[in-house]
């Protein structure tokens, strides 16, 4: 099994992109994937709060909630992949859990996370612009 492991990190890591902004769970994150569509390739974005970052050494992903039409809508993607043309992180939240499944149970103004202006501004200091939505 070791050696299987080995090959396989072996395999994977030449694939690995490592050119996203950081980000945590609570910040608010525009995505935009390739996506196909018979002949036609196009870009779509899906902004929402990032719930979950799974830290499974290569095959590392994240989970992004957002709203739609009133229902919730989550979409899972894999930091590696080749689909994923852009992020963006629009807003940074301050949460106290690095998982946050409970925003499934909030509704409205209830599941609004507080901006963090302090990692705001460092990341704006940094050169990152990172406007508060408004």
């Amino acid at each position: 099994m070791n050696q299987l492991g080995t090959l396989m990190r072996a395999v994977e890591q030449p694939l690995i992109r490592r050119d996203w902004p950081n980000f945590r769970p609570g910040d608010t994150l525009r995505v935009e994937t390739r996506v196909t569509e018979g002949n036609r390739t196009r870009l779509q974005a899906f902004e929402g709060v990032v719930v979950a970052i799974n830290n499974a050494s290569n095959r590392r992903s994240f989970t992004i909630r957002k709203i739609s039409f009133g229902e919730g809508v989550e979409r899972v993607f894999p930091f590696s992949s080749p689909l994923i043309e852009r992020i963006e992180v629009s807003e940074r939240g301050k949460v106290r859990r690095a998982k946050l499944y409970y925003l499934k149970n909030l509704r409205g103004k209830a599941a609004r996370i507080k901006p963090d202006r302090r990692r705001m501004m460092r990341a704006a200091a940094e050169g990152a612009p990172v406007e508060p939505q408004g």
